[in-house]
């Protein structure tokens, strides 16, 4: 896997039929979690917003939380162990539930901002192959 070292892992999230972005998960955040999220991929699902601040998708990821938080960043990517939702955030937020910290979107995080609910979500591994 092409960008894919011991402590990083290079994603594409691709929005199904609009575009796509590059962004990491970081293992130094949450061991374990982005150990599972890997085995898993790849993942996919339907959009969903968290107010403007982020969109998720529900995935087959049962973990729990590590190193938990309830503020973020643009360009953040946690994992929500209710719904097993990995969120992307597009501005920064702070949010009613603990989230755990997994990585960032490497493009610009406003292009999430055109991500519209019930659009089709895809994450996998990045092979070098991104345009």
């Amino acid at each position: 896997m092409s960008g894919t070292s011991v402590s990083k892992l290079s994603l594409i999230l691709e929005i199904k039929g609009k575009f796509k972005i590059r962004c990491e998960l970081k293992r130094h955040l949450a061991p374990t979690l982005v150990g599972k999220i890997n085995r898993s991929l790849p993942l996919s699902g339907n959009s969903h917003s968290i107010e403007k601040n982020a969109v998720y998708f529900q995935t087959s990821v049962e973990a729990g939380l590590q190193r938990t938080r309830r503020e973020f960043k643009k360009g953040d990517i946690t994992f929500l162990s209710v719904g097993h939702a990995i969120c992307f955030f597009y501005s920064d937020s702070k949010t009613q539930k603990e989230m755990s910290p997994i990585g960032r979107v490497l493009d610009d995080p406003n292009l999430l901002k055109n991500v519209e609910s019930g659009d089709e979500i895809i994450l996998y591994c990045d092979t070098g192959a991104y345009t």
